[in-house]
């Protein structure tokens, strides 16, 4: 994980996306850093857990499943690359297959909160009040949900 780290303006909702005014309260905030790794740093995912966690969010970028842009920024192509003998369109439709496949595995009420966090990069408490749930239980649901894709990802 790559450190970026700038000073971001305090709110009262917590770090804001402007720079710091200048005598007003500031923050420093990693931009390198997602909730997922954040909480791994802090004891509360396993090590397979991330694992999984970046492995879902991989196959999330790879299908593109990102909004559009009116522009390609697809890197160049080079001959004998890799992508295990797939064109562009067959990596996304595997990435999409794999993503849709272990999201299936986290279960119905289990991939709402799974989703928000790894792949949209929520925060647990910004997740929790978006689904209506109670404070301090999308650490549990998302820790359930994790294990259950690292079975799907066969995570050790």
């Amino acid at each position: 994980m790559q450190r970026v780290l700038v000073e971001r303006e305090l709110t009262i909702e917590g770090p804001s996306s402007r720079p710091a005014r200048r005598g007003g309260r500031s923050v420093t905030v990693n931009l390198g850093e997602n909730p997922i790794t954040w909480l791994h740093a802090r004891g509360h995912l396993s090590d397979r857990q991330l694992a999984a966690g970046d492995r879902l969010r991989l196959d999330w970028e790879c299908a593109q499943l990102l909004p559009g842009m009116t522009m390609r920024w697809d890197p160049v192509r080079v001959k004998g690359g890799g992508g295990g003998g797939l064109n562009p369109t067959e990596r996304q439709l595997a990435a999409r297959a794999r993503f849709d496949g272990a999201v299936a595995a986290a279960g119905p009420g289990l991939s709402d909160v799974l989703w928000r966090v790894v792949c949209h990069g929520e925060s647990l408490p910004v997740a929790e009040k978006a689904l209506d749930w109670p404070v301090r239980s999308g650490k549990l649901v998302l820790r359930l949900a994790l294990d259950r894709v690292a079975g799907f990802y066969r995570i050790d």
